[in-house]
């Protein structure tokens, strides 16, 4: 039975991360509810078999971006998806319209990359570097540079439009 109070204070922590992926692999507003549920799920889950060999954000990304593409998978035999709710995009108070416009393009943009894209640009705008997103995602540290590169070019000439 895993340590119930240690798990909370871990999704406590974690909460912001499991947000943003199910911002970005849920089509609405309820459909983003069910996935965080269902990522917390997943971890506590697997809280017991977590060894520490890693980093405890590591291995939250890991089971949270897997959940999500099954999510995701999912989804695609249920039939198309609804575009984000703008309401959660704008969860901020923030009174630069400007500033609010381009994060939902940025958002916009992003929820159009192919899943693995998706991932990956998630956890560069975490701050994480080569070496982490590699240990999350199973790519090399140059694999990930590479497609990095690439998705900000795709998301470059997108916003551009």
């Amino acid at each position: 039975m895993p340590n119930e109070s240690e798990f909370i204070r871990v999704i406590k922590e974690s909460e912001g991360i499991i947000f943003k992926i199910a911002i970005l692999y849920a089509a609405d507003k309820d459909d983003q509810k069910d996935l965080y549920q269902e990522i917390v799920y997943q971890l506590w889950r697997s809280f017991d078999s977590f060894r520490s060999e890693s980093k405890i954000s590591t291995w939250i990304y890991r089971i949270a971006l897997n959940t999500s593409i099954t999510h995701l998978r999912k989804e695609k035999k249920r039939g198309p998806q609804v575009g984000i709710d703008e309401a959660v995009i704008n969860r901020f108070d923030s009174d630069d319209s400007f500033l609010e416009e381009r994060l939902t393009q940025l958002y916009d943009q992003v929820k159009k990359l192919n899943t693995i894209e998706k991932g990956i640009v998630l956890l560069h705008l975490e701050g994480k570097n080569y070496e982490e997103i590699a240990a999350i995602t199973g790519f090399t540290a140059t694999n990930v540079g590479t497609r990095l590169s690439r998705i900000k070019d795709k998301l470059r000439s997108q916003l551009k439009d």
